[in-house]
């Protein structure tokens, strides 16, 4: 059924458009008879799929379409994940925007970063219900790794959504409230149609542990350290940067926060109040004066980004910081997958000039938890909410599939795990999968957004893989060869001198030529051709690859003239 049929028709649906696949790209849509409502805009890493790009973004494509039907944008919390594309892409929506306390503080400061100073925000409290259209929509107070995250309860007159953001059950959070039972028990109670559920850890065991036993780690290991230490997170994980400033206290060091974004959410948070209990951080300028051993650094770079603080840190491109041996870096932070190898980049540049890394994986004490919930914590959440059906979001195929298992051990009479742009029919009727609009990624390229399918990524990935072979020549009308072939050859051997290869593609370029000047004539353009296509297939010969190849001919009709 096409989509803008079914946005006619009276009823319920949900249509994820990012974040249903992959890590990242969050960005989820509800349609209620005709009128739309988004949830979270984020952001991705990039893989090596996409050379020379660091950021994807959700194609908005779809709701730019049906820009006059989207009645509201609403953010669940400051991640980037879930609000990183809104500063490239609320100019193309023009929507209001609902956001909790926090997360709006955040979201102004990174519009007007790109000139965006009246963004229609509106700031809604914890546990305030606001009609957004047609849908009335209660921002539910959640524990997360970032102050004032919210779930989402979705009243319609078909039926509630329980839309769960991201979330765990911090029995101790360092900062915000809990995820309290009760609260969500009496949720449940008014009849929950559909639970739309973070499934980042549906395939962890347990529980994700608390915040407090991390500000309690990070003090042991501090005290274990003899030179400058670092601490690389998640800039918005306001909870471990209080977690890391108790324990640079106990340690009596000083601490200095270095990163635009995590600037951009100290800001945030003590505009917030909820750093009014932490000693003030002192500039990066001033850390020179200071001894190593008096000082911690809070940086970005957790995922390995190559422009990230740490990473140009690690590789001696910072104009103002710099590591040596003896001091130690502390990784407080997982790795999202897809970024291992450049997470690997930073360490062994770190290791290489002395310094000490240490990760959750190998360190004695507790230094991060999840914000997400492991499995008996999903258990609890469905067993309080008892929805009839369970919607994974947030997560790869492998943490999507897991979730639906867990639903269905814990009595969910129906699950349904989408794909990015499935359309999905709550009500009313059965709720199914009744359709599909495509979807795609925007990528970050400098200053510019294009589709990540668009034909220069396409090229870099080639050349990434294949190489290249760049051919310019001038030839007379009786095909001789009018001064010397230019040749560049780009990222291709076959195990011998480089001279040699290029000296035997100028040896075929001639004879290709020859051969050509015994049939019919053939313009500029028709030559160049059949010299790209014989040449490519006598490099694949060669060294075994398919290289990008262009040719240009200049045909010489006589003496000083280009025909």
């Amino acid at each position: 059924m096409p989509a803008n049929k079914l946005l006619k028709k009276d009823g319920l649906y949900f249509i994820p458009l990012g974040g249903s696949e992959q890590f990242g790209v969050n960005l989820n849509l509800y349609a209620l008879d005709g009128q739309l409502l988004a949830v979270d805009c984020g952001m991705g890493f990039a893989d090596e799929r996409f050379p020379g790009i660091d950021l994807l973004l959700p194609d908005p494509a779809f709701l730019v379409e049906n820009k006059k039907k989207l009645k509201g944008l609403i953010i669940t919390h400051a991640h980037e994940d879930h609000i990183g594309a809104v500063s490239h892409l609320w100019s193309r929506l023009g929507c209001p925007i609902y956001a909790s306390p926090f997360t709006a503080a955040v979201l102004r400061k990174k519009l007007e970063e790109v000139g965006i100073y009246d963004p229609k925000m509106h700031q809604i409290e914890p546990m305030q219900e606001v009609q957004i259209g047609s849908f009335k929509v209660q921002f539910v107070p959640v524990s997360h790794s970032v102050p004032d995250s919210c779930a989402l309860m979705i009243r319609t007159e078909h039926g509630n959504i329980l839309h769960s953001g991201d979330w765990n059950l911090d029995p101790d959070p360092v900062v915000g409230g809990k995820t309290e039972e009760a609260v969500f028990r009496k949720l449940g109670a008014e009849s929950i149609l559909a639970y739309v559920g973070d499934s980042t850890n549906a395939n962890v065991r347990g529980v994700s542990g608390s915040e407090r036993e991390v500000a309690k780690g990070l003090v042991e290991e501090f005290r274990e350290c003899r030179g400058r230490i670092a601490v690389t997170l998640f800039s918005s994980n306001i909870g471990r940067m209080i977690s890391i400033a108790e324990a640079a206290k106990q340690a009596g060091r000083h601490v200095a926060v270095v990163g635009r974004s995590l600037r951009r959410m100290v800001a945030a948070a003590q505009e917030c109040g909820y750093l009014n209990d932490i000693k003030d951080f002192i500039d990066e300028r001033d850390m020179e004066r200071l001894p190593g051993s008096k000082t911690v650094i809070v940086v970005t770079g957790s995922q390995g980004e190559y422009r990230s603080a740490l990473a140009r840190i690690a590789r001696g491109d910072h104009d103002a910081i710099s590591f040596s041996e003896g001091d130690t870096v502390i990784f407080s932070a997982r790795a999202i997958p897809g970024n291992e190898r450049n997470i690997n980049a930073v360490k062994n540049n770190l290791v290489a000039s002395g310094v000490r890394v240490i990760t959750p994986s190998d360190s004695l004490h507790k230094i991060h938890v999840s914000g997400h919930p492991c499995r008996k914590e999903i258990e609890n959440m469905l067993q309080w909410l008892r929805p009839q059906c369970v919607i994974p979001v947030h997560g790869e195929r492998v943490q999507l599939e897991a979730h639906a298992a867990l639903a269905r051990e814990c009595q969910v009479s129906q699950t349904i795990v989408p794909v990015n742009g499935s359309v999905i029919r709550l009500a009313p009727g059965p709720m199914a999968q009744i359709g599909q609009i495509a979807t795609g990624l925007l990528a970050v390229d400098q200053d510019r957004l294009i589709p990540a399918s668009d034909p220069s990524i396409v090229a870099r990935r080639k050349l990434q893989y294949s190489g290249a072979v760049h051919v310019s020549l001038a030839i007379s009308s009786d095909y001789r060869i009018i001064g010397d072939i230019r040749l560049d050859v780009i990222g291709l051997t076959d195990g011998g001198p480089p001279q040699e290869l290029e000296e035997d593609i100028r040896h075929e370029i001639e004879e290709i030529i020859a051969d050509c000047a015994e049939g019919p004539d053939l313009d500029e353009n028709a030559l160049a051709e059949e010299v790209r296509i014989c040449l490519r297939r006598y490099v694949h010969n060669r060294v075994g690859l398919k290289p990008k190849t262009t040719v240009h001919v200049f045909k010489i009709a006589r003496q000083g003239t280009v025909k």
